[in-house]
């Protein structure tokens, strides 16, 4: 029998990064059809609307890409012109999402030229960034794929498998 994780949390834990986009549905559409991440919660309030996206299953240590669009009154506020694309990671600051394989940034690098948002094509560069390419999304973020990057490995080895109070 399955033990239930629990939802409690003991310890201050990083969970998310919320961008404002001009499109929701735009938006959604582009990083589930580009990246790992899927739709976990999406609601519209009427002068905002927001969807929640992370790595399917993911458990061990959620992370939540938060995708807000704001309307009317909130939109003004935020000085957000209605439709008009908002680049709040560019030009260098960026999503970055580590593949397993070489050949896995190499399809997202073709993805990207095929739906015409390639910023830079699969390349390697010096350690420690490792295999790369970045695509924008319909606002102008960019979003870097990576290989040998060892972000991921780089914080396994450091605390080892340690769960924190994901147990």
């Amino acid at each position: 029998m399955a033990m239930a994780l629990s939802t409690v949390m003991t310890a201050p834990r990083w969970t998310h990064v919320a961008i404002p986009v001009s499109d929701l549905k735009r938006s959604i559409a582009f990083y589930t059809a580009v990246t790992p991440l899927v739709v976990v919660d999406e609601r519209d309030e009427g002068d905002s609307a927001a969807a929640w996206l992370s790595n399917d299953g993911q458990v061990e240590s959620p992370f939540v890409l938060v995708l807000a669009e704001f309307r009317g009154a909130l939109a003004e506020r935020f000085k957000m012109a209605p439709g008009k694309p908002i680049p709040t990671l560019a030009p260098f600051a960026h999503i970055g999402i580590e593949m397993p394989t070489k050949e896995e940034v190499d399809a997202a690098s073709e993805l990207g030229e095929k739906m015409g948002v390639l910023r830079a094509a699969a390349h390697m560069r010096p350690p420690p960034v490792g295999y790369i390419c970045s695509l924008f999304d319909p606002d102008g973020n960019i979003i870097e794929f990576s290989w040998d990057q060892k972000v991921y490995s780089t914080i396994r080895a450091l605390w080892g498998d340690k769960m924190g109070d994901a147990t």
